[in-house]
């Protein structure tokens, strides 16, 4: 019999990376708004994982080592973020409505805007984890998934979901105040843990902008997709390295 805990561990852990979890437990739908309190503790697995190739590929130019990371970021999660933002970017350039914006992330199409969305992400990305000086980088490699599944839960409390319907329809309408403050400590914990008041002053400048995102989405559909979700977490990524940057 596996215990509550330990299926919700679990299916945030199938919902956020590419291993193959496999649960014979039986869901509710208010264990997909639990799973929540994990989302930042698998961050901290892909974080160590992340650093953990940082010191594997270390004697390797950093441009090259940067790519590395980057690829295999992409590879343990699937994708399924890079998707939700390159969806994100389709729907929401210009002045749509909020049918309009649905009916696009919707559609299994990529258009311009998605591309060069992805394009110009991941050039950021790849640019940052090139110029940030090692004896700092792997203390971001750790941080930024923690920040980034941390932006997620945030979403998820903060806002409805927008669609009738959807994959990612439970884990905003079950999200509640217990996930948000256990998430939330975990997340500090690990901001002072890895670099003191510095990684406090990071976390708030990623949830800043974080917020301001989900603010903006709000006001266009009026609530949470998956693909807003995730376009959420790759945005935060972005800042955590960027301010990550300037704050070594």
């Amino acid at each position: 019999m596996v215990s509550n805990g330990v299926k919700r561990f679990l299916l945030a852990l199938q919902f956020l990376t590419i291993l193959p979890v496999r649960i014979k437990a039986k869901f509710n739908e208010d264990d997909f708004g639990a799973s929540l309190i994990y989302f930042p503790l698998v961050g901290l697995l892909l974080g160590l994982f992340l650093c953990g190739c940082f010191f594997l590929f270390s004697f390797l130019p950093d441009a090259v080592r940067a790519a590395l990371i980057l690829l295999i970021s992409i590879v343990i999660s699937g994708g399924i973020h890079l998707d939700g933002f390159a969806d994100t970017c389709d729907a929401f350039y210009g002045h749509k409505p909020k049918e309009k914006i649905l009916e696009i992330m919707r559609d299994s199409h990529i258009g311009t805007m998605a591309v060069i969305g992805l394009c110009a992400l991941l050039l950021l990305k790849f640019s940052l984890l090139a110029s940030i000086p090692a004896g700092y980088l792997w203390k971001l490699l750790i941080l930024t998934p923690i920040f980034s599944r941390y932006c997620q839960v945030i979403a998820c409390v903060s806002c409805g979901y927008a669609r009738n319907d959807g994959k990612a329809k439970y884990f905003v309408e079950y999200a509640g105040r217990k996930e948000f403050f256990i998430a939330t400590v975990f997340t500090v914990l690990f901001s002072l843990l890895l670099m003191k008041l510095k990684g406090v002053s990071l976390l708030a400048l990623c949830l800043f902008f974080a917020w301001l995102f989900i603010m903006q989405i709000k006001r266009r559909i009026g609530g949470m997709t998956g693909d807003t979700i995730g376009a959420i977490s790759e945005a935060a990524e972005v800042v955590v390295l960027l301010f990550g940057l300037f704050l070594i």
